[in-house]
């Protein structure tokens, strides 16, 4: 599934997105910057052990913000790390906006033109999946409205229940 907004196609893929060849994956990370498990572990596996190097090296993010580094071994050119919210730690919805927010202007000053982000914070943080499509997707159009040099982004989904939520909020935003 594909919309566009201000000529940047926003699309739906469900995969591994450490398979994804783009300028930069984003990685729901934890503010220690530990690659541990979900799509972090996935990260590392697949990319080798530089890109935990690259973030013990920066050592620690606050919750909203977002860092980069390399892609060691992945498809991609950077790993964008992006500190979202654990669900009952309080204003989620303004500090998961804050990181896919963060993680689009860091992009952006690394001249990334394509880049695929997961569903942020729905793994082990607990965040309900509705209100992160809801967010991701209100975030990101918010973003292009104001002007950018994306030329894609992608939502890039695991299972076959968080591309259904995902899909539903696309669905329902091109009705609009």
């Amino acid at each position: 599934m594909e919309i566009t907004v201000k000529d940047v196609v926003i699309t739906l893929v469900k995969g591994d997105i450490t398979d994804l060849a783009v300028d930069a994956i984003v990685n729901p990370a934890n503010s220690d910057l530990i690659l541990g498990g979900g799509v972090a572990g996935a990260v590392r596996r697949r990319g080798g052990p530089s890109i935990q190097e690259e973030c013990s090296a920066i050592g620690n993010t606050p919750v909203g913000t977002a860092v980069i580094t390399g892609a060691g071994d992945l498809p991609a050119k950077h790993v964008i790390h992006a500190v979202g919210p654990v669900m009952g730690s309080g204003d989620e919805n303004r500090k998961l906006a804050d990181a896919v927010r963060n993680a689009l202007e860091i992009a952006e000053a690394n001249n990334v033109r394509s880049i695929a982000f997961p569903a942020i914070s729905t793994g082990i943080f607990g965040f309900p999946g509705p209100q992160c499509a809801r967010i991701l997707f209100s975030t990101v159009i918010a973003y292009l409205k104001s002007g950018s040099r994306f030329d894609r982004i992608i939502f890039c989904l695991f299972d076959n229940d968080m591309y259904s939520i995902f899909e539903t909020e696309a669905s329902r935003l091109a009705e609009e």
